[in-house]
């Protein structure tokens, strides 16, 4: 078997294992067929293989140095990028998605991991902080105190529907749970298990050409009322990576609080991603903002978790001409494939509740194929939706909703009334700062990234992003699922108090041969 041949099998610690339950197949969105090969499922016994391979994997790869662990994660880019035309190919035919965006998974997804592989060569996640002793101090000596941050163990990653490469197999959750030097389990979306099978191949390549202990990464196939929930259950799990619906976080959520030992679930779920588009930038160029709003909107059939889904524009002659221009662009467009039957199913019960809601401001046409319905724009006064709860719900796709208010003074109690969000976006000139600025500490409150004259698709893989916020946005908003930070998810501080030298790690020993950054006093040692 060549390393592009696809086995329709979990990959356990190195090992192609079939499992003993049902199988199924992806299904091409674009045309509703069968893709070859059938993928079995693992039972909850075969899912312990796994388990137990990462916590004896756990020791070893915790303890890696630096540079060890970060070529590592060099060697996992590699390998998926050697294989990038048997990804993307695949996974165009599981998802729809064009090979434009795929390479740009592709790529986002190696530069992740080189990332954090810089990350583990800067050692500044480590945290190594060190308080001396002060024998003399009075009235009472100080002992030497030192601090480092520890993995947390082994890691549950789920796949997510919308990013076959970059929020799944080696995205954004196992690169950083890699990085922080746990195992990683991680249960494929059936939407797209070729291409998982296929990373999943790359990431065990990496591992065996490291001499690693195969049990730092799994990759399995099994029904989320069962596997799933019983991975996030089991006890060699200690923190959980999840990226979809906000019923199935929270089914996650509240598996591992009812544990005996309740663990943490860092769960992207809900987000409609508010606009507020204030007076003055719709003084000029009305009709690029326009195409750049229908552009957002629709783009990758508006499968993306910061699709701007509501959008507040004001009233008057320059609103109404904003609207007009959206209305012509999106009349003027076409659906795209969605990602699955079911994702297409959902959006077309949404929009249809939405139409008793509010106002069709302007549909688009159906796209080819049975799953690529016509994009579509609501609209509803600050009234209405103020009153209307149904207008604040998530519709996962290619529809938006324009609230048109009267006085920019509305914007701050509108914004108090949404849920927590991943980003909201202000688009205005200097001649709205004073509005911006009451407008802010709502916001700050709200969104885990707040824009200016952008628009919230397309997330920065950086050291300062933030692509988290406040339920249900998120389970935890004091965290982020992509850039450096992420790392911080998956580690603890543990402090050392008067060891001797000789059995402190390597971080806090005097010599500091790791050559980490640290803190010494509260100020940076050198």
């Amino acid at each position: 078997m060549t390393a592009l041949e696809l086995t329709g099998h979990s990959l356990i610690a190195g090992r192609t294992v079939a499992g003993t339950g049902a199988s199924f197949h992806a299904i091409a969105p674009a045309t509703g067929d069968e893709l070859e090969p059938s993928y079995s499922q693992i039972d909850v016994d075969q899912l312990r293989e796994a388990t137990a391979a990462a916590d004896e994997a756990f020791p070893s790869f915790s303890a890696l140095a630096p540079e060890a662990h970060a070529a590592f994660l060099d060697s996992v880019a590699d390998e998926i990028e050697k294989i990038r035309d048997a990804i993307v190919e695949r996974a165009m035919q599981e998802t729809g998605l064009p090979n434009a965006r795929l390479n740009g998974e592709v790529g986002r997804t190696a530069g992740q991991l080189r990332m954090f592989a810089g990350v583990v060569r800067s050692g500044l996640f480590r945290g190594v902080r060190i308080d001396p002793a002060i024998p003399d101090r009075a009235p009472a000596p100080r002992v030497d105190i030192r601090q480092r941050k520890l993995p947390v163990g082994p890691v549950a990653v789920f796949g997510a529907s919308n990013f076959p490469l970059a929020f799944s197999t080696a995205g954004g959750d196992t690169a950083s749970a890699l990085a922080a030097g746990c195992p990683v389990i991680f249960k494929a979306h059936s939407s797209h298990p070729g291409t998982s099978e296929l990373v999943a191949n790359a990431i065990a390549r990496a591992v065996a050409s490291h001499d690693l202990h195969p049990g730092v990464f799994s990759a399995i196939f099994g029904p989320g009322r069962t596997v799933g929930q019983a991975l996030v259950t089991d006890p060699v799990i200690q923190a959980v990576g999840f990226t979809g619906s906000r019923s199935g976080g929270l089914s996650l959520v509240q598996a591992a609080q009812s544990r005996a030992v309740p663990i943490p679930v860092y769960a992207e779920m809900s987000s409609v991603n508010p606009v507020f588009i204030l007076p003055g930038a719709l003084d000029d160029g009305i009709e690029d903002l326009a195409t750049a709003y229908v552009t957002s909107a629709v783009g990758s059939s508006g499968q993306l978790c910061t699709q701007p889904g509501t959008v507040f524009v004001p009233e008057g002659e320059k609103g109404d001409a904003f609207v007009a221009a959206v209305s012509t662009a999106i009349a003027a467009s076409t659906g795209q494939t969605m990602l699955s039957p079911s994702i297409a199913s959902a959006w077309r019960d949404g929009t249809a509740t939405r139409d008793d809601h509010a106002e069709v401001t302007a549909r688009g046409s159906d796209g080819s194929g049975p799953h690529a319905p016509a994009p579509v724009i609501h609209s509803a006064s600050l009234e209405q939706f103020m009153s209307n709860e149904v207008l604040h719900e998530e519709i996962f796709g290619a529809a938006s909703l324009i609230v048109r208010y009267r006085d920019v003074a509305e914007l701050p109690a509108a914004a108090e009334h949404l849920e927590g969000q991943l980003t909201a976006t202000l688009h205005l000139t200097d001649a709205d700062a004073a509005d911006a600025a009451a407008l802010l500490p709502v916001l700050e409150r709200k969104a885990g990234r707040i824009l200016a004259n952008g628009w919230p698709t397309g997330v920065e893989v950086g050291h300062a992003m933030v692509h988290g916020g406040p339920f249900p946005a998120t389970s935890d908003p004091r965290t982020t699922s992509v850039g450096s930070l992420a790392i911080e998810r998956f580690l603890r501080p543990v402090a050392y108090q008067n060891l001797p030298d000789a059995l402190l790690p390597e971080p806090l020993k005097d010599a500091n041969p790791w050559g980490v950054p640290r803190l010494i006093d509260g100020a940076l040692e050198g």
